[in-house]
């Protein structure tokens, strides 16, 4: 079967996010001081074919532990969809 999985890639709350301070230093900047915080990743999306949903599982979870995620700086969750179907 082919599966679609959606993959996001966040920074540990527990690290600094350079990225998501300069977000918001630039939306501060741009008078929008209602915004408090933000946190920048990564969004992913990967196209694959497995037998079941369990093996898709397995696959896109050792291409985030292998590749796609820093498991030092990086947390990851993903969803996955049967191709066609959201």
């Amino acid at each position: 079967m082919k599966y679609k999985a959606e993959v996001t890639i966040m920074p540990l709350k527990e690290l600094l996010d350079p990225q998501g301070k300069a977000v918001l230093s630039g939306l501060k900047h741009l008078d929008m001081p209602q915004v408090k915080d933000v946190r920048v990743g990564k969004h992913i999306v990967l196209e694959l074919e497995a037998a079941n949903e369990t093996s898709a599982q397995e696959a896109v979870d050792e291409a985030c532990k292998k590749l796609l995620a820093n498991p030092v700086m990086e947390q990851y969750e993903f969803v996955l969809h049967e191709a066609g179907k959201k």
